[in-house]
């Protein structure tokens, strides 16, 4: 299937965009943000607001972790679309992704038409 959606330079802005995000990630997960000291539970110091307060660092660091991996699978997804030839396709209804939606985010899978039903 060829990219009926997008022209080539588009699609190497976007690929370009992909693989500079991509980079991004990889080098804040290879422990350039680590988690916080509190995550270390025999530094429990302090009283029990400043424990909690620690305990919730660690668990939004823990979701940021979560969420960059999440991305990071989308865009390699992403990549390996635009070399099939699909990439800029709804994965659910078939039609083209908007290019202001690829703009803003390069790795979607699904047009906004597909996404608002998904949240609804």
């Amino acid at each position: 299937m060829t990219n009926r959606v997008l022209d080539d330079a588009v699609l190497t802005k976007l690929k370009d965009e992909l693989l500079r995000k991509r980079a991004e990630l990889l080098a804040v997960s290879t422990g350039a943000r680590p988690l916080p000291e509190a995550a270390d539970v025999n530094s429990r110091q302090g009283d029990l607001a400043d424990q909690a307060s620690g305990n919730n660092e660690v668990h939004i660091a823990l979701k940021l972790k979560q969420t960059d991996a999440k991305i990071l699978q989308a865009i390699e997804e992403a990549l390996v679309r635009m070399e099939k030839g699909t990439y800029g396709i709804c994965r659910d209804c078939g039609e083209p992704v908007a290019l202001p939606r690829l703009n803003a985010i390069p790795w979607t899978r699904v047009c906004i038409t597909c996404k608002e039903k998904q949240s609804a």
